[in-house]
């Protein structure tokens, strides 16, 4: 790669963004539509769900009125009394009212009624809705973007365009949020902020500025309310899970569950800026060994949980392959060692940047800068092995290497639940559909996928980083596919896999392997001896036990319960009946339709058993029938 850059001015404030707001030349203007307004007051009313509907159904908990009256988190520290701790609330914590509660779910319907979400969405529609709501329904967005078992793949294909720009916060508003996070005037940290906006998203905004040390350095400030409007969000969107939960029993709601879940475990990282400059200080550790590979660097010193400050850095996006082309650079030099390094994130280190997107990625001085790394994942070193398996059984097209991969990456906690001769013949065919294609061909997105979806219909629990490392590759590859072509993704992270991997350090690791092995068989061996000895002793006094558990027989019983259930209430119907009619030929008063009432009121409760048998049947044998 050459050591410099031609990138001009105006390209900078187009490739230093951060990654909810960069997006590439060659993207389609779209509208821009307000975020979190009020209600739409003509929109037409929907006969099929009101507001109050929704508002009982919803804004009922978990708010108490105590936590109403909240205005700040003072009062509200952890203590330890006699009867215990006392711990904030998730209301507590983030400042949740009742009040703030329903404001937002008005304007939540309002602008879903801007949409006419209830006649229907198509997925461009449903992707402006997502951006329209701000960042907490983007970042739902993009995590269904990797959920097809929930939403159609045309959906998720839409969805994985989310980005969460909007209009610029005021500038006094960002003076005052530094003014506010540093306790004193602004004047005596930064020499001049420009007041435009290199960018701006739903949840941040970045500005250029100079130190009064002379430092030239990007500051990315927090919107003010935007944290509180995304717990907000969240815990409505728990009340409503929770609510269909109750009267819908369907796979599509409980992978819904997953989504929020996924989506709590992300917010507080995103939402707190130090993390963020924590992650910062580790990628520059983690580049100092890759000359071509740098992230700019933050002053610790200047940032909280709503600032960042760190280097300004002038460069190419990626997104702008001719400029690249002009100033010398080689697109193909800068693809494999993007994926390379990228490899060496996930599979080596087990820290990687999750959402490499084209404005995330800056050409500067011969060096590719990783910018924003607000989004971050972390692998364990066993996740780190049996991911680099699975690439390296793909790259070979090893159908039981890939197989015996799968087996060891899904580690169920209850593995009696699990169908194995199943689970087997699906990955059989996952095998057959992608382990005998091209390397050019295969479908990362596609691929990754298939192999979730096969946990959750076996019922086998993968870690929910899978999800972040399959985000990530995903969006590395669409990076690739459109900006650099010649770069051969998965041929590189396979090369790397096998180059990290030699025949010294393979077999170093076998004969690690065997030794633990060996020793827990060893152990094993011993431990069975004594608990056959146990057994032993306890048989030949007869106080010896079996418990025979029949696998499979669960349903037939079930089915056995339901049918003993339904001749039971079957035989009280009819003897309510026979004893109805004995009671009308018996012509006791007093009479109600010129039936005694006490036969009167025996027909009116075998009528409504009898119904109720009949829509239970209906109930239980329509999931069948779908079938």
């Amino acid at each position: 790669m050459p050591s410099g850059t031609a990138a001009d001015t105006s390209a900078n404030t187009a490739t230093n963004t951060n990654p909810a707001t960069a997006s590439s030349s060659s993207e389609r203007k779209r509208p821009r539509l307000p975020k979190f307004t009020t209600p739409v007051t003509d929109a037409p009313n929907d006969p099929l769900i009101t507001d109050e509907q929704v508002l009982d159904a919803i804004s009922g908990t978990p708010v108490t009125e105590e936590e109403d009256s909240l205005t700040d988190g003072a009062g509200h520290e952890r203590t330890i009394g006699l009867f215990g701790s006392n711990e904030p609330t998730f209301a507590q914590q983030y400042h949740l009212t009742r009040k703030g509660r329903i404001h937002r779910i008005h304007e939540i319907f309002g602008i879903a009624r801007q949409f006419d979400i209830f006649h229907g969405l198509t997925p461009v529609k449903m992707r402006l809705m997502f951006e329209a709501l701000g960042p907490t329904f983007v970042k739902v967005g993009q995590n269904l973007s990797m959920r097809s078992e929930i939403l159609p793949q045309e959906f998720c294909d839409e969805l994985a365009k989310l980005r969460a720009d909007a209009d610029p916060m005021p500038y006094e508003t960002v003076l005052d949020t530094l003014s506010r996070e540093y306790g004193r005037p602004v004047d005596e940290i930064f020499e001049w902020i420009d007041r435009t906006p290199l960018g701006s998203a739903s949840l941040a905004q970045v500005h250029r500025a100079r130190l009064v040390t002379g430092e030239d350095v990007a500051i990315k400030v927090q919107r003010p309310g935007v944290r509180e409007t995304m717990a907000q969000d969240i815990d409505i969107m728990r009340s409503v899970s929770k609510y269909a939960t109750r009267f819908v029993k369907s796979a599509q709601i409980v992978d819904l569950n997953g989504v929020i879940g996924e989506l709590w475990e992300s917010f507080q990282s995103e939402t707190n800026f130090l993390i963020e400059a924590r992650n910062l200080v580790d990628f520059r550790e983690f580049a100092k060994d890759y000359k071509y590979m740098d992230c700019p660097k933050p002053y610790i010193h200047l940032c909280t949980e709503h600032v960042v400050v760190m280097d300004y850095v002038e460069g190419i996006s990626v997104s702008h392959p001719d400029r690249l082309v002009e100033a010398g650079y080689s697109l193909e030099e800068i693809g494999n060692k993007l994926v390379d390094n990228y490899a060496a994130q996930v599979l080596d280190e087990g820290f990687f940047h999750a959402d490499p997107h084209p404005g995330n990625i800056i050409i500067h001085d011969g060096q590719i800068v990783m910018i924003d790394l607000g989004m971050t994942g972390r692998l364990s070193a066993r996740t780190r092995s049996i991911l680099q398996d699975i690439i390296f059984a793909v790259g070979k097209q090893d159908s039981p290497a890939l197989a015996e991969a799968f087996l060891r990456f899904a580690g169920p906690t209850d593995t009696s639940e699990v169908n194995y001769p199943g689970l087997l013949s699906d990955l059989d065919a996952i095998v057959q559909d992608f382990g005998t294609v091209s390397l050019q061909d295969l479908d990362i997105g596609a691929f990754v996928n298939a192999l979730v979806q096969l946990s959750r219909k076996h019922h086998v629990e993968l870690p929910g980083i899978v999800t972040t490392v399959a985000r990530g590759l995903v969006t590395l590859e669409g990076v690739l596919d459109e900006f650099l072509p010649e770069t051969d993704m998965i041929a590189i992270i396979t090369a790397h896999i096998a180059n990290t991997k030699g025949l010294r350090s393979a077999a170093k690791e076998e004969v690690k392997t065997l030794g633990i092995e060996g020793q827990k068989a060893i152990h094993g061996a011993l431990g069975a001896l004594s608990e056959s000895r146990t057994a032993m002793r306890m048989l030949t006094r007869g106080q010896i036990k079996a418990n025979v558990e029949m696998v499979g027989s669960e349903e037939p019983i079930r089915q056995m319960s339901y049918m003993v259930d339904r001749l039971t209430m079957a035989l009280i119907v009819v003897g309510l009946f026979i004893g109805s009619s004995i009671v009308y030929y018996a012509g006791m008063k007093p009479v109600v339709f010129g039936i005694p009432l006490i036969g009167f009121m025996g027909y009116v409760v075998a009528f409504v058993l009898s119904l109720w048998i009949v829509v239970d049947i209906f109930r239980k044998n329509r999931p069948k029938r779908r079938q």
